[in-house]
């Protein structure tokens, strides 16, 4: 343990009477049953503690300091109750390693233990601290693995995959101190304009479903206080990702047909999992924004889902009600959101700290609804077990973080997520006796922009770029460099030079896409959204410019939304869609490239042609079939499910065990899928249903099931599937869900678009 370095008064500080060693309150005795314990604890607490313990703010705030020592020395005060005298000592913290604590693994377990030693002998009840941090795609903190983001993750269709991306990342936080991974985003997306979309997997509710129940199973299994998982929380609920405009934090207008439809499912799915973190969402969804509402917070999460975790704010989320004008302040805001269901604070804010023990204390603010937000806290605790165990083991830490088996999975992942949209005349795989290469492009060298948004203020070790990945794969051929553009500044002009080197090169590799948050001039990410979905700057200019050379050319997007690439889809023979591929991202790309890894990733989200299209996403209802633009085709670019292989598959022999059943029977769907190429290969089969005639509209098409399946040359495989009452069950004009009699459609393929295979069945 390390010296603990605080001001003499400080160290001397003790909340009055505190508890001698030999005293053992009841709360304390791991042998009650937890219930009790939370109890006991909560009867022995004064209102200012127990406003304490909801308050787990965010260290980038100022009032923890403005560097990472300051922010330190803020979060040992905040700790004890002695940064300020408005509230007791702290429930825990929001992303303070990743602001605090940058030097890496070791110095975040020494100082998260020197925090838990503070909280458990300094302060009068010995309540641990609950530590929380964004894990996206891997913790978000120095030293940590970085995986691929959002939809290379849903691009993999694998959920072994994605199990084993979020146990690594739980194995790894948890090693340090930290016990809740957030900001792991299940809501569907929507509108690509959105920035923060790009944290998200897919359009699609049930692939989001079957991946927050992944997620939870891998992050925090089935035991969450076992030494290698953490809490998953889920984001951002209920949603925020279509919002008016497509502009952060923009009103959502849904219906409760829609909300139940499209955007619960991947929380039902992940709370049926056992997800014990869920964070409210910025937007007003039809007028109340949902940190106020009772209804969003309380009667669907809580009653109708059974959920029994912990719900916290997002970062200023109290401050919505005053922005949306349904609080005159935060004091009234912090009433409306305790009262509605909130439980956890993440950002200093006045409406949950003074203001809310006035709140009380003048009757505006009941003490039940207080007592009930700390036993959430207090229960998630014990849950943890972080009275019996607060403190980690510095050495491990060291040894499970970053390993050579998580840089690996990284690379796995990065290589299932690559999309290979287009391929005209088998131009790739390269061949790696190629003379001479340029690669060209602003995200071809550029480490930061691989990676996306929420990964660590400070990167320790090496990401592999696209350039660094064609060099090591192609060793004896000429790489020649050229940034060529700037993802949107006008400098660097550096386009004749690049047509140059493509002239001169046998081949030329140009990757282009979008710039992070985090970075200068952002184009994606929270907060960045945009009006077009065309490539930004002079992108396209440097893209037409080298194919106007002749030489063989590819195009590799590194971005975190689908885009509107028109003339590329025309005019460029082969397209990679690479998405925010991560640390080892470069070497998964030039595998693909070179043919050392046939792709198998298929698109979780539809590529518009233009973002007048919008909304685009494969599910719609009937009324946009056959309907036409004046100025161009309705279909997209490419469809939801679209992916390409250096193999071909056959799909043969559809099979329903019955064409007849009854509203609480199942189907077994069965089809045949042979590789009739000469390379090994992965596909990903499709099922998608549709009911064809129904009390209300219901989409052309609905995902209801999906299997990756490894196929070798001539290689056959039977895929099975099961459509039982809750795939083919909707919500009536009543809203009540069930099965309706009538015919419903099968169809297997390889797309939305793509269907190999069709068949029907009647429900009685």
């Amino acid at each position: 343990m390390i010296r603990i370095s605080i001001p003499a008064f400080l160290v001397l500080f003790a909340w009055p009477g505190a508890a001698r060693a030999e005293d053992k309150p009841l709360y304390l005795d791991s042998s009650r049953p937890v219930e009790e314990r939370v109890e006991d604890l909560l009867s022995r607490m004064t209102l200012a503690e127990k406003v304490g313990q909801m308050n787990m703010p965010c260290v980038y705030l100022r009032q923890l300091g403005n560097d990472p020592l300051a922010k330190q020395e803020g979060c040992r005060r905040f700790t004890l109750g002695a940064l300020t005298d408005e509230i007791g000592p702290a429930g825990g913290f929001f992303t303070l390693a990743d602001n605090a604590l940058q030097e890496g693994t070791r110095q975040q377990a020494l100082y998260f233990n020197e925090l838990q030693k503070l909280a458990i002998e300094k302060t009068r009840l010995r309540i641990p601290l609950l530590q929380t941090e964004e894990g996206t795609h891997g913790v978000m903190c120095t030293g940590k693995t970085i995986f691929p983001e959002g939809l290379a993750i849903g691009s993999t269709w694998n959920m072994d995959l994605v199990r084993r991306i979020y146990a690594a990342a739980a194995r790894e936080a948890r090693s340090v101190g930290i016990h809740q991974l957030f900001t792991l985003v299940v809501e569907p997306n929507r509108d690509p304009r959105l920035g923060r979309n790009e944290e998200g997997y897919s359009e699609d509710p049930y692939l989001c479903a079957r991946i927050a129940e992944s997620i939870v199973r891998g992050a925090q299994g089935y035991d969450v206080s076992a030494r290698d998982k953490v809490v998953a929380g889920l984001c951002h609920y209920p949603g925020q990702s279509q919002p008016a405009g497509g502009l952060e934090r923009g009103a959502m207008h849904v219906s409760d047909r829609m909300l139940w439809e499209v955007f619960l499912p991947p929380w039902a799915a992940g709370i049926r999992a056992g997800a014990l973190g869920v964070m409210a969402t910025y937007p007003a969804i039809d007028g109340v924004p949902a940190h106020a509402s009772e209804k969003i917070l309380t009667q669907i999460l809580r009653e109708q889902l059974g959920f029994e975790g912990l719900v916290l704010s997002e970062g200023g989320g109290i401050g919505t009600l005053v922005y949306e004008r349904v609080a005159p302040s935060q004091k009234e805001a912090g009433q409306m959101v305790l009262r509605a269901g909130m439980d956890v604070g993440i950002s200093y804010e006045p409406g949950y700290m003074r203001s809310l023990i006035e709140s009380v204390e003048e009757g505006k603010a009941s003490m039940g609804d207080i007592d009930r937000a700390v036993r959430r806290i207090l229960r998630q605790k014990f849950r943890l077990g972080l009275f019996e165990r607060p403190y980690v083991d510095p050495d491990e830490a060291v040894r499970v973080n970053h390993t050579r088996e998580n840089q690996d999975l990284a690379l796995q992942a990065a290589r299932e997520g690559i999309v290979l949209l287009r391929n005209e005349q088998n131009l790739l795989p390269l061949s790696k006796s190629i003379r001479s290469i340029a690669v060209i492009g602003p995200n071809a060298d550029d480490q930061r922009q691989q990676l996306g948004d929420y990964v660590s203020r400070k990167i320790l070790h090496t990401v592999v770029t696209v350039l660094a990945g064609v060099r090591a794969k192609a060793p004896n051929a000429r790489v020649t460099y050229v940034r060529g553009c700037d993802q949107i500044a006008p400098q660097p002009d550096q386009i004749a030079e690049a047509r140059k080197a493509a002239r001169e090169s046998d081949a030329a590799i140009v990757v282009l896409g979008e710039r992070h948050m985090g970075t200068p001039r952002a184009t994606d990410g929270e907060g960045s959204d945009v009006a077009s979905l065309d490539l930004t700057g002079r992108q396209e200019e440097l893209l037409r410019a080298v194919a106007a050379e002749g030489k063989p050319a590819v195009l590799v997007l590194v971005n975190g939304r689908p885009l509107s690439i028109r003339w590329a889809a025309e005019h460029i023979p082969a397209i990679l869609e690479a998405w925010n591929c991560g640390e080892r991202g470069g070497q998964a790309v030039a595998d693909v490239l070179f043919g050392d890894y046939n792709p198998s990733g298929r698109l979780p989200i539809t590529f518009p042609r233009h973002s007048g299209q919008l909304p685009v996403y494969y599910n719609h209802m009937p009324s946009k079939t056959g309907r036409h633009y004046v100025d161009m085709p309705i279909t997209p670019l490419w469809a939801f499910g679209h992916g390409l292989s250096y193999t071909q598959f056959e799909y043969s022999n559809l099979s329903l065990s019955a064409r007849e059943i009854g509203a609480r029977g199942s189907v077994q769907v069965s089809a045949d899928v042979a590789n009739t190429g000469s390379r090994a290969g992965q596909e990903v089969v499709q099922l998608y249903i549709h009911d064809l005639i129904a009390s209300v509209s219901r989409p052309v098409k609905e995902l209801r099931g999906f299997q990756k399946v490894d196929l070798q040359p001539g290689e056959k495989k039977t895929v099975r599937f099961t459509l039982t009452p809750d795939e083919l069950a909707l919500y009536d004009r009543q809203m009540v869900r069930r099965v309706e009699p009538g015919a419903f459609e099968v169809m297997v393929g390889s797309s939305s678009e793509q269907i190999r295979l069709r068949g029907s069945f009647e429900v009685r």
